[in-house]
């Protein structure tokens, strides 16, 4: 009995459910092959693995399927787009093709796949998409097909409008299960596939390879199954074996061993697939190659996040320029600055800022305060903040006491001349704050002064 088949033996009439017999007689060209479950079972363990990479949350589901878990994934492979786009770039490696659907619940992506394909990204886009989709597709309703059919319910949902104790009277429970949790109504649990302690990966070629460039493509296929798994384990590997089986039985041959080793643990398969290239390049082939195995001996866990600014403390000089670089490419040049204090006595005149591509003359670097003066504070307001002024003492949430003489600020030229007295001051909430008294023009010493805040001590 046929169960699946092409598009092109589609078009030349052959049918799931279809007898060899009757599908020779439309196609006699037709190519026949008998199902494998034990690879298929095989093949679909090595995707499992390989989609490891993208989210830790993977599990089987039904008719050679695979559900994903990538809510938590998203931001870190930049949406949903880019993140299908390498899924699929993960599957073409592996050799394999396979149809997509996204959706808010792991049933109603699959749905989606299984009629072709597609996103909705909202339970309300979804559920109207899955309105309309063939009944045929609920796998519990499938034993209920002609009687469905006989009363006019072709669609999901015609099935979701029917009354629910008479459908479940008469298909049971599971179908209705199964349309609560495609559209968000019930929870849906899995059992998520664990990555084994050890890795180990065999791919059997479809023939007796002589080609190394071949032999690279498969190893790729296995490359692939090893990032999810070191992903998976939070590992980097730092050795890899690569065997190369030969012939069996009467002319066995011991298989070909390939080794690399890095200096630097990786966890990424792009370095290792140019370090492979190069030793499979190389290699002089003994014998046919028939089959891989890729093992990964020795691993170490993954190098966590550094918690300091610069990726590795103390690094060179050509190390920050790089970062720097990059910052700028990604934020943009106004957004990185550095820090570019003038020998000026006005405190919002000395702190200045440039972008990090200008290079600072030295005097613009050596700014010196002026002797016996107080302590700066470590954040300076943009612009100064008039404060009230109750009982002859200036007010900033509470009253303010003078805990350090005057220090007098006499600079500037022209019109932007300034004349201040700055002192430390202490508030009732025992903070500290940098405020100044505006000395008037004229020497008036009867006017009531203005106080203003210009910094906060930390």
């Amino acid at each position: 009995m046929v169960l699946a088949v092409s598009e092109t033996a589609r078009r030349q009439g052959i049918v799931p459910g279809m007898r060899r017999g009757g599908a020779l007689m439309m196609a006699p060209d037709a190519l026949l092959h008998e199902r494998a479950p034990e690879q298929e079972a095989q093949a679909l363990h090595a995707v499992a693995m390989a989609m490891l990479q993208f989210t830790p949350q993977v599990a089987e589901g039904e008719e050679a399927s695979l559900v994903l878990d990538v809510g938590a994934s998203l931001r870190l492979f930049g949406g949903i787009r880019r993140l299908c786009a390498l899924v699929r770039g993960s599957l073409q490696a592996l050799g394999f093709t396979a149809v997509l659907g996204v959706a808010p619940t792991a049933r109603g992506a699959w749905l989606l796949a299984r009629s072709g394909g597609g996103r909705s990204l909202t339970i309300e886009r979804m559920a109207h998409r899955l309105q309309g989709l063939p009944v045929r597709l609920l796998p519990p309703a499938r034993p209920y097909l002609a009687w469905l059919e006989g009363i006019g319910c072709l669609s999901v949902g015609d099935v979701t409008r029917l009354p629910r104790p008479g459908l479940q009277r008469r298909c049971g429970s599971e179908l209705l299960q199964m349309l609560d949790a495609a559209l968000g109504q019930a929870p849906e649990m899995f059992r998520w596939i664990e990555a084994p302690p050890t890795f180990g990966a065999k791919l059997e070629l479809f023939g007796r390879i002589e080609n190394t460039d071949l032999l690279l493509a498969g190893a790729c296929r296995l490359l692939q199954q090893l990032t999810g798994w070191l992903s998976a384990r939070h590992l980097a590997v730092e050795r890899i074996h690569l065997l190369l089986e030969h012939e069996r039985g009467r002319v066995a041959r011991p298989p070909t061993p390939v080794e690399v080793v890095l200096a630097d643990a990786v966890w990424r398969d792009e370095h290792l697939v140019r370090l492979l290239k190069e030793r499979l390049a190389k290699l002089e082939l003994a014998a046919p190659v028939i089959g891989l195995c890729l093992e990964a001996p020795q691993v170490r866990p993954m190098a966590p996040l550094s918690d300091s600014l610069f990726p590795e403390p103390g690094g060179s000089r050509e190390d920050r320029q790089r970062l720097f670089e990059l910052l700028v490419a990604r934020l943009g040049a106004d957004n990185v600055l550095q820090a570019a204090p003038k020998a000026d006595y006005r405190p919002e005149h000395a702190n200045g800022w440039a972008p990090i591509h200008e290079k600072l003359r030295p005097a613009d670097v050596v700014a010196q305060l002026p002797p016996g003066s107080l302590p700066r504070p470590a954040w300076l307001l943009p612009k100064p903040i008039a404060l009230l002024v109750r009982d002859h003492r200036p007010f900033y949430c509470s009253p303010l006491r003078m805990m350090s003489s005057a220090e007098r600020i006499e600079a500037g030229w022209w019109g932007e001349t300034q004349t201040r007295d700055y002192f430390i001051a202490q508030g009732e909430d025992n903070a500290h704050y940098w405020v100044y008294r505006e000395r008037l023009p004229g020497g008036d010493e009867d006017a009531e002064p203005r106080w203003y805040l210009h910094g906060l001590f930390g």
